[in-house]
């Protein structure tokens, strides 16, 4: 008999949802509105993704709002296409090992977002399959872009490019307007990228990357969160060709990857894998931020957990 369960729930502020748990880590996926999966952890633990967002943008006599946790965007980033509403009810079905989730099409935009959501019965992994398929008549080029708004007060680590081009470029790296190259919270290292969520500091940061290394990680809890992707080669990516994005502000760090660019023809779709994984009492690496940034600590961290 599985251990994988799915029941139905009401949250205090989304209404339906869905819980979807294995005894170990438990998410719980909205189905009143979004779908988001606003919940991911270990069973009578700490949410590791953020709830308290309160961003909201008008969008014709709708609302956006940004509500938290994890969601299926698409990419280039143009408002108001981008911040389609989905504040309405969306389809369910349970699939192997969890739940399929479908939104209504996208009215103006014509874009139909599903997510495939999977727990592994004997650990923490999670596997989300996100679609994309084009309801207009004619073809369009986007990305899969999937965000996940993680809780405040964590180190999230990027690693970068390391292969040796001799005098040839080996990394992009792109910085949004608002993004100080000096900000206290971003630590530039030599491997890695280190950015350290504060809650006193409002102002936003954003950065992307190519990150050919396909893992993003964010450490908060004294947990370790784990978000793994396919970077591609030899592909168009959005945004000057990065395939991972991280955004930050006052109450959350935003983890960002995405698919490459895709002309999608009338009734195609594009899909983009994230697999993740939690782990727990991983703090003791972190006596305090001066030894976060200390990039042999964080090497010795990630070949035994990541590589």
């Amino acid at each position: 008999m599985s251990r994988i369960e799915v029941k139905e729930m009401k949250h205090n502020k989304y209404g339906k949802c869905l819980e979807l748990t294995n005894g170990i880590v438990d998410l719980i996926i909205t189905i009143d509105t979004g779908p988001r999966v606003i919940r991911y952890g270990f069973i009578g633990r700490e949410n590791e993704f953020c709830e308290e967002a309160p961003i909201t943008l008008p969008v014709g006599k709708e609302e956006w709002r940004l509500m938290g946790g994890h969601r299926l965007w698409h990419s280039p980033e143009v408002y108001p296409r981008t911040y389609s509403p989905d504040n309405g009810p969306v389809k369910w079905s349970e699939i192997e090992g969890g739940v399929k989730v479908s939104q209504k099409v996208e009215p103006w935009v014509q874009i139909k977002k599903e997510m495939e959501i999977t727990l592994m019965e004997f650990s923490s992994k999670v596997k989300i399959v996100h679609h994309l398929t084009n309801k207009n008549a004619w073809p369009v080029e986007l990305a899969a872009w999937a965000l996940t708004v993680m809780a405040p007060g964590g180190f999230e680590i990027v690693p970068q490019p390391r292969k040796d081009t001799g005098f040839l470029p080996n990394r992009v790296i792109v910085l949004w307007p608002y993004s100080r190259m000096n900000d206290p919270r971003v630590y530039w290292g030599e491997r890695y990228i280190l950015l350290k969520q504060d809650p006193k500091i409002s102002n936003p940061f954003k950065f992307g990357i190519a990150n050919q290394d396909g893992w993003s990680t964010y450490l908060n809890h004294g947990n370790l969160f784990i978000k793994r992707f396919n970077h591609q080669f030899n592909v168009r990516y959005p945004d000057y060709g990065i395939s991972y994005e991280t955004y930050m502000n006052n109450y959350m760090l935003e983890m960002e990857s995405l698919s490459p660019l895709t002309l999608l023809e009338p009734e195609a779709t594009v899909s983009h894998v994230e697999e993740w994984e939690l782990i727990r009492d991983v703090a003791v690496y972190f006596k305090d931020e001066i030894d976060a940034k200390d990039e042999d600590i964080l090497e010795e961290m990630i070949k035994k957990y990541i590589c």
